[in-house]
């Protein structure tokens, strides 16, 4: 049984296509057209070509996308993509295909990857986190998203940031109109905007591997700010593993640090939670959007 998967992102739009076993059968991918209509064009393209590679046609149809539909419209809002805010994505999707679709935030599905047969198939209670770009959270019971009463479960990166230190207040404005999101500290550009000299998170990162003073300094802030977000997931959720995707999971030193960081912060004497790195990496995306539609037998 093939499925296909779609990550719908800001620059790229991608397709896979995967076997019951999680296996790639296709993949392609093309530049974001930057336009609604052009968008919707563009993923029939490259679903019809990643059927033609993989040799079946008519397969299920998973959509990641950032943001995600309100339950009360079903409007696409909270985009970062912004032209798909406000626009009615799913019901248009299926008839621009005309078949049925499924339709989840991004970080969802890359929880639901993760938690498939990624770092957190061995755990029941998975919450995944993209810090890339941007930063949001998905969460995953069961291998089922649970997308919550108004869709909003996840939306960690617009939470502020905990127990801020007087120097981190009143904190740096969001796109979605408040002051200090947890996205704009955690975030590879908000790694890079609190380091202050211009370069980016990975030359940052690289810098402080290298034992540069004023980079180091800047990745133990990161540290205990990622810490501090997570401590308060901790102290609500207590998941059973915490999977770490975008490109600042690619930090090593995350790994060994922050787990012990959080148990600074959480209501608790103990915590054993694993923080673990994204197995699927980049690919976590449509790969998650393609498990939307589970294995026959398995759930709705």
């Amino acid at each position: 049984m093939i499925r296909i998967g779609v990550d719908f992102g800001g620059t790229k739009i991608e397709a896979a296509a995967l076997d019951a076993q999680g296996r790639f059968q296709a993949r392609v991918r093309a530049a974001s057209p930057g336009s609604y209509e052009a968008s919707l064009e563009t993923v029939r393209d490259l679903i019809a070509e990643a059927e033609r590679q993989a040799g079946v046609a008519g397969a299920s149809i998973g959509v990641g996308i950032p943001g995600s539909p309100s339950p009360v419209t079903g409007l696409v809002r909270n985009a970062n993509t912004t032209h798909l805010n406000g626009q009615p994505l799913q019901p248009d999707l299926e008839r621009v295909l005309g078949r049925p679709v499924r339709l989840a935030n991004d970080a969802n599905c890359l929880a639901l990857s993760e938690a498939t047969d990624g770092a957190g198939a061995d755990f029941d209670v998975v919450f995944g986190v993209i810090l890339g770009t941007g930063c949001g959270a998905g969460l995953t019971v069961g291998r089922r998203v649970i997308a919550g009463h108004n869709g909003i479960a996840g939306e960690w990166g617009h939470t502020p940031l905990p127990w801020p230190r007087p120097d981190e207040l009143p904190g740096p404005g969001c796109f979605c109109g408040r002051l200090n999101c947890l996205e704009n500290w955690i975030s590879g550009p908000g790694f890079a905007r609190a380091h202050g000299t211009g370069e980016d998170a990975r030359q940052i990162a690289a810098a402080a591997m290298a034992e540069e003073p004023a980079a180091v300094a800047s990745l133990d802030d990161y540290v205990d700010r990622l810490a501090r977000g997570l401590a308060v997931i901790g102290d609500i959720l207590d998941p059973d593993v915490i999977v770490l995707g975008g490109g600042m999971s690619n930090v090593e030193a995350l790994y060994e640090r922050v787990p012990d960081t959080i148990g600074l912060y959480t209501f608790s004497n103990v915590f054993t939670t694993p923080v673990r790195k994204a197995v699927h990496g980049d690919s976590s995306g449509v790969r998650g959007a393609a498990w939307l539609w589970p294995l026959e037998g398995s759930g709705p």
